[in-house]
């Protein structure tokens, strides 16, 4: 295990938390020595639409789910920054600010690789990977995992990937990327919300403490009947 004591950075919607976001956060912290990983949930997520269908929670449920979610877990904590400011949530923003709280420090942002390609559309990308180091999760069975083939075209000048494909480092910044591979929990947001819809259980799918505000909030238009028997 590698020792890099220091704050990661979990943002996403979670919309809802589940326990693979859990399990993700754990084994990265294992994985790299943190001391602490910070769930930061977003006010709007840019890159996600809501629909009548497939609606996002509203913010404030979002973030009271997770507070509920890691409260048994001292290494984990939340950040309600994004969705204090409201509007767009926008990485570097957070970056900005959360790494000014631990200057001269840098925070470890973790992403999952599906997002990580995508980061030269996200809001001033040659900024992001010099204001934190970078942890991109992977599940099995990705076959032959490789920065290479994952790093934006955005930073093909900037970053060096090492031979095997695992880590790389920005060459003026100095911080790092590393590839980690998680545990596959055949888990998501999507199908969790269309459990609710369809009234059925999503018991063990997400965590005890967040279970019943999140089966009786309605935001997934689950019926009174069969959040009682979830």
């Amino acid at each position: 295990m590698t020792r890099n004591s220091g704050v990661g950075i979990y943002g996403g919607t979670f919309n809802p938390i589940h326990v693979g976001h859990l399990r993700a956060a754990e084994e990265v912290a294992e994985n790299l020595g943190l001391d602490r990983v910070t769930f930061v949930p977003s006010a709007e997520p840019p890159h996600k639409h809501a629909s009548e269908h497939d609606p996002i929670a509203p913010a404030e449920e979002r973030l009271a789910w997770v507070r509920s979610a890691i409260a048994d877990n001292p290494r984990f904590d939340v950040d309600a920054i994004e969705v204090e400011r409201g509007g767009a949530s926008f990485a570097i923003e957070t970056l900005r600010s959360i790494g000014g709280k631990i200057a001269p420090a840098l925070p470890v942002f973790i992403i999952g690789h599906d997002a990580f390609v995508e980061l030269g559309s996200w809001r001033e990308p040659d900024k992001l990977l010099t204001l934190a180091h970078f942890a991109v999760t992977t599940r099995p069975p990705v076959t032959r995992p490789s920065l290479s083939e994952w790093l934006p075209a955005i930073y093909r000048d900037s970053v060096e990937i090492a031979a095997d494909g695992l880590s790389g480092r920005h060459r003026t910044a100095g911080t790092w990327i590393r590839l980690i591979e998680i545990s596959r929990l055949d888990i998501s947001s999507s199908d969790i919300r269309a459990r609710l819809r369809e009234g059925r259980s999503v018991r063990y799918l997400i965590p005890s403490g967040a279970h019943t505000a999140i089966t009786c909030s309605g935001a997934y238009r689950a019926s009174a009947r069969n959040e009682q028997s979830t």
